[in-house]
């Protein structure tokens, strides 16, 4: 039998404040061609319409994925979910958005829109095991690092 590095421990998932803001850019700039700054960071989460929620290592406290959403009225937009390169594939993903979605619920959301690239194929993988389906595009949303444009799929999620 093959040697197999052990997984690591499930991530602790809690609410994610404007003192990760760093963090948060740091990772995203792992994961998106055009990252969000810091500063950016800490303005959407210090916003009261956006709910954020952290995967920490629970033994470092160090921020292993994100995610936020913005709320409006009765609905919400995932706004951006990233996780670090080396966490992935560890069901960090997953968690986030459950989280998410769980406080969505709490405060009455109950409809979740995202977009997503459809070459994105784990976070589409996800997004249909989570039961989001597609309810439109958005031609020429995403800008690749080559400067070429790429659809949106926009996706929708009932939360209750």
């Amino acid at each position: 039998m093959p040697f197999r590095f052990p997984r690591t421990a499930p991530p602790i998932i809690r609410a994610l404040g404007s003192e990760r803001a760093d963090a948060c850019a740091s990772i995203h700039a792992e994961s998106f061609a055009h990252p969000w700054s810091p500063s950016e960071f800490e303005a959407l989460l210090s916003s009261r319409a956006t709910i954020g929620t952290a995967a920490v290592d629970e033994a470092t406290d160090a921020l292993r994925g994100f995610a936020l959403a913005r709320v409006a009225a009765d609905e919400a937009e995932m706004l951006t979910i990233a996780v670090l390169n080396a966490a992935r594939h560890r069901g960090v993903g997953q968690a986030l958005m459950l989280d998410v979605a769980a406080r969505l619920l709490a405060a009455r959301v109950r409809s979740l829109f995202l977009e997503v690239e459809p070459a994105n194929v784990a976070a589409n993988k996800l997004y249909a095991r989570l039961g989001f389906r597609e309810v439109g595009r958005r031609p020429g949303y995403y800008r690749k690092p080559d400067g070429s444009h790429a659809i949106a799929l926009v996706l929708r999620k009932d939360l209750s």
